[in-house]
């Protein structure tokens, strides 16, 4: 089974939801915003993701080159693509963010954005 990440970074914490291929909620948490706390998170052997989904911002570049190193299958996301895929939400979290993050990952919707490596 193939799984899909979001990831809502904030300065301090990042929310992180995990969907299946079904779009059904796999896990979410909540962690800090560097790159060992995300990989413990993301580096668990259960989870085979297709996709990780980066929202673009402050932490993005350091984040996504850290990923990307780990060999995660990141993309980070245009700011506006996502807030106007996410617009809709009744109850905007970050927790409900990384889970729609990762379900837009999931549909291919989102635009891919290369960041550069540090």
């Amino acid at each position: 089974m193939d799984y899909f990440a979001g990831l809502d970074v904030s300065v301090k914490d990042t929310s992180v939801g995990i969907v299946d291929d079904a779009g059904k909620i796999v896990r979410e948490v909540k962690v800090a915003s560097e790159p060992e706390a995300l990989l413990a998170a993301l580096k668990n052997p259960a989870y085979r993701f297709k996709r990780i989904g980066l929202e673009a911002g402050p932490l993005s570049q350091w984040l996504f080159s850290a990923l990307a190193e780990a060999e995660l299958p990141v993309i980070c996301v245009e700011t506006r693509h996502m807030r106007a895929a996410l617009k809709a939400q009744i109850n905007k979290t970050d927790r409900n963010d990384a889970r729609g993050t990762a379900q837009i990952s999931a549909l291919a919707v989102a635009a891919r954005r290369g960041a550069k490596p540090i």
